[in-house]
């Protein structure tokens, strides 16, 4: 209550230039809030899914498994890494295959497509992150210093006040000094809650990219094992001369047995 009390004499003894100080201040205190309301409910969303699909994930074997089963995991970012993986790796599977032992796989060019996009994502996602994040650090290194600037400019205000009087005691200065101090409490009260609630976002969105850094990785080498076509370069053009004999052999077949179907010339006579 004294502080309540205190506060409330302040603010009434404050200059205009303090209020206006203030208000800013108030003004900023709010965004700050809004933030980080917002963003622990994203960090929380996006934990408690990203448990689940990795849970899911790691039950499966083939990456395009949880695609199949039409299994989705909203606000999960390595969901959305594998979602975009997946839909680049099925594009080049339907368009650009490369058929192995009756298997359709992909090219090192085609996995190298998939890598970009997995990389796009993870840039996304982090991004995503972070939005948001500039207007905590702003009321962490602005609201002290914005508060200091309307105490510095009230007690500016009372001492030039009090040279107009030219009545220098304590009881003159002391609603002018109250009221200028207003400003740096209400910095310090706007800077303290944004300083733990970045903190601990920073380090939880850090935790977060590594992994999707991580999932990343084994995603990647995980599609490379099963639908990369890593044969070695004899072992491909030992294929395709055995594809362009076989297409050799099946066009002479073709031509002789049309010769074979074609009367000769003067065989009537």
């Amino acid at each position: 209550m004294l502080a309540a009390n205190a506060a409330v004499y302040a603010i009434n003894n404050a200059t205009t230039e303090g209020k206006i100080t203030v208000c800013c201040l108030l003004l900023l205190s709010m965004f700050s809030w809004t933030i980080i309301i917002t963003k622990f409910r994203q960090l929380s969303i996006a934990r408690r899914a990203a448990k689940k699909f990795f849970a899911a994930y790691g039950a499966t074997r083939d990456p395009l498994d949880i695609k199949r089963k039409g299994e989705a995991f909203g606000g999960a970012p390595a969901y959305q890494l594998y979602r975009r993986a997946a839909d680049e790796l099925e594009y080049h599977l339907k368009h650009n295959p490369v058929v192995v032992k009756n298997q359709r796989r992909i090219s090192t060019a085609s996995f190298e497509a998939v890598k970009v996009a997995l990389e796009e994502a993870a840039a996304a996602e982090a991004m995503a992150l972070e939005k948001g994040m500039i207007v905590l650090s702003t009321a962490v290194a602005g609201g002290p210093f914005i508060g200091l600037l309307g105490t510095v400019w009230g007690v500016m205000e009372t001492f030039a006040g009090i040279a107009r009087a030219n009545a220098a005691s304590l009881t003159a200065m002391a609603p002018g000094v109250a009221g200028a101090l207003i400003a740096t409490v209400t910095g310090l009260l706007v800077a303290i809650p944004a300083m733990f609630a970045y903190n601990f976002m920073v380090t939880t969105i850090r935790h977060i990219t590594q992994e999707l850094d991580g999932y990343a990785t084994r995603y990647a080498t995980q599609i490379e094992h099963i639908y990369v076509d890593n044969r070695p370069l004899s072992e491909e053009l030992k294929q395709a001369n055995e594809a362009l004999a076989l297409s050799v052999v099946t066009a002479l077949k073709g031509d002789e047995a049309l010769l074979r179907g074609t009367p000769v010339f003067g065989a009537e006579r």
